[in-house]
């Protein structure tokens, strides 16, 4: 059933011009439906990477929005992804979180499946349904499934457009650290933790603040040392020069802060030395084969976000997925990415270094945590929720470049990328369908955000 739209004034939500979000955007369980079908009902979402599933039968469990659904590689080597409910009384099917499986059959009543989600065995079938049961027509319902750069994607609409075109923009800053050295592995299984906060937050956060890093994390950064630990408290690092910030027309943003790729990995210890000289080493070739411009982004801290819930960082090294829990609590899951040419003694290095910060409590993510819960737990009141929510910096600045696509930010402090985000936010979330999207102006969104 449809969400009765007229109950939520979505053009009220965001004032894109001005850089204006409602606070209630994190609490509101109208807000929060309408997102369920209009969001998640339409937008690609994360499912597994290939690193993960590399052989046949190897399956993952996740969840697109509060659906539960597995993933699993077939025998021809695609990949398909299912709802991880039976056909029959919608039992959960699959309860381990990873494995290896040629069938599968529901705790329930013995209903059997296949790989490719086929209903196969049922139970006393000739006794019981005495060929009344057409199996053909209770098979597991498939999931759309797409894939870049080894990442798989879900979604639920078969009228979105191909996740290619869905990443747009940021494809060609994807590609810096997903393609070169071999491409990626995500390091699993991953971490698993609750918050209480709003999907969004952690999806804003990593999407485009670096204002946070030198308030929120100073404490941590003296600790840890490296290329961030001079930038906290109250005096503003140059600000030009420090970085950039990019925004895309269906939300994804992408900050870069130059030459700090492993600035949270003290650089005494051996992981620090073992990554200092990895992006030394590696770091000539792709300025040679991107250009100076763009392949400085190898070996600068990167972080981002892929609308509407994935989010990353590179340095770091963290990959997350903010899994909703109503409006008011997320699930967390958290892997390492490495490299794939990496030795292993630098990926298991990188493994412990990633736990140590962002992992379920890690100092920095716990730093964060804080934050993103009170920023939603607060609009429990009324007079609070009436207010705004404000991602003015840099507003007035957003400009086109020749060499870097999308809405670019002029420097690593600044919310661009906010804007960026909350922009598709309201476009998706107010429109009828995904025909209706693709049929705007397809450069709209920049003048918009440019003010040009």
């Amino acid at each position: 059933m449809s969400i009765n739209r007229t109950q939520v004034d979505v053009e009220s939500l965001v004032d894109v011009r001005n850089g204006i979000q409602a606070k209630k955007i994190f609490w509101d369980q109208e807000i929060y439906d309408l997102e369920i079908e209009q969001i998640f009902g339409k937008c690609w979402q994360f499912l597994t990477h290939d690193s993960l599933i590399p052989n046949p039968g190897d399956f993952t469990t996740g969840f697109m929005a509060e659906d539960e659904v597995f993933v699993m590689r077939q025998d021809d080597g695609s990949v398909k992804a299912f709802l991880n409910v039976c056909s029959h009384r919608g039992a959960r099917l699959v309860a381990a979180e990873a494995g290896n499986a040629r069938a599968f059959s529901c705790p329930y009543h013995g209903w059997s499946y296949s790989m490719d989600g086929a209903l196969k065995v049922v139970p006393m079938e000739k006794e019981l349904y005495r060929g009344a049961l057409d199996k053909s027509q209770f098979g597991l319902r498939e999931i759309r499934v797409e894939s870049y750069r080894g990442l798989y994607y879900g979604n639920l609409d078969p009228q979105a457009p191909s996740l290619s075109d869905y990443l747009g923009d940021v494809k060609f800053y994807l590609d810096i650290w997903m393609e070169v050295n071999g491409g990626i592995e995500l390091v699993g299984p991953p971490s698993r933790s609750l918050l209480n906060c709003n999907w969004k937050t952690p999806a804003e956060n990593f999407v485009g603040d670096a204002y946070h890093v030198g308030w929120t994390h100073v404490a941590s950064l003296m600790a840890l040392g490296g290329e961030l630990s001079s930038i906290g408290g109250m005096e503003a690092p140059p600000n030009e020069g420090l970085g950039m910030q990019v925004t895309s027309r269906f939300g994804h943003g992408f900050g870069v802060l130059w030459d700090t790729a492993p600035a949270v990995h003290a650089i005494g210890s051996d992981a620090g030395k073992l990554y200092r000289e990895w992006f030394a080493s590696r770091r000539p070739k792709m300025v040679e084969k991107l250009g100076a411009q763009v392949g400085r982004i190898y070996g600068s801290h990167l972080n981002g976000t892929i609308f509407p819930n994935n989010s990353y960082l590179l340095g770091t090294n963290s990959f997350k997925l903010w899994v909703r829990r109503g409006p008011h609590q997320i699930e967390v899951f958290s892997w390492t990415i490495v490299e794939k040419e990496m030795p292993s003694e630098l990926k298991n290095a990188i493994v412990t270094g990633m736990n140590s910060t962002f992992g379920t409590a890690g100092m920095l993510a716990s730093d964060d945590s804080d934050n993103m819960e009170s920023m939603t737990q607060n609009n429990r009141g009324r007079a609070t929720r009436e207010g705004k929510l404000n991602s003015q910096l840099g507003l007035g600045f957003d400009k086109l470049d020749s060499v870097f696509p999308g809405v670019i930010g002029q420097s690593a402090i600044g919310e661009t990328s906010y804007r960026g985000f909350y922009r598709a936010y309201k476009e998706i979330l107010g429109a009828d369908n995904w025909q209706t999207i693709l049929d705007l102006d397809p450069d709209a969104w920049k003048r918009e955000l440019t003010g040009q």
